[in-house]
């Protein structure tokens, strides 16, 4: 019994040892939606007065009041709008957006929504961005710093 016992603890922490890997792998990674993927959210991101047009890369972020990597990513988002003019930044408090935050599927925060200024998603992050991939995004559709 105790080698089935052992075995069934070893099993549990190998499974835990993928999961947290599979977690972390994906935290804050800016993931591509392909251009016509499941976020097509014209409409909502209209509602919370996303104006993409006016921008080449406009970022969304949902945050809520006490979320500590929420207020890390408010700031590397306006020290990169500081010295990227194409870059615009619109904050929206997930708890009193609740029925946006349902049609986009927002499931933690912070959740970032990347819009192009076609108003496509171009890409979404939850969890802190990685910041040199947040970089790295905004100066491909932003232009880099000077």
């Amino acid at each position: 019994m105790s080698g089935i016992g052992a075995a069934v603890v070893v099993a549990a922490l190998v499974l835990t040892a993928v999961a947290a890997w599979w977690l972390r792998t994906r935290n804050g990674a800016v993931r591509a939606t392909g251009g016509g993927g499941a976020v097509t959210g014209d409409a909502v991101f209209a509602r919370l007065g996303v104006r993409p047009a006016d921008a080449d890369l406009t970022v969304v972020q949902f945050s809520t009041a006490f979320c500590g990597p929420c207020r890390a990513t408010k700031a590397r988002l306006q020290q990169l709008q500081t010295t990227r003019p194409g870059l615009a930044v619109v904050h929206v408090d997930a708890e009193s957006h609740l029925d946006e935050v349902r049609e986009l599927d927002v499931r933690r925060t912070p959740t970032l929504f990347y819009l192009d200024r076609d108003g496509q998603v171009i890409g979404r992050s939850s969890g802190a961005p990685r910041p040199d991939e947040l970089t790295a995004l905004v100066d491909a559709h932003a232009g880099a710093g000077t």
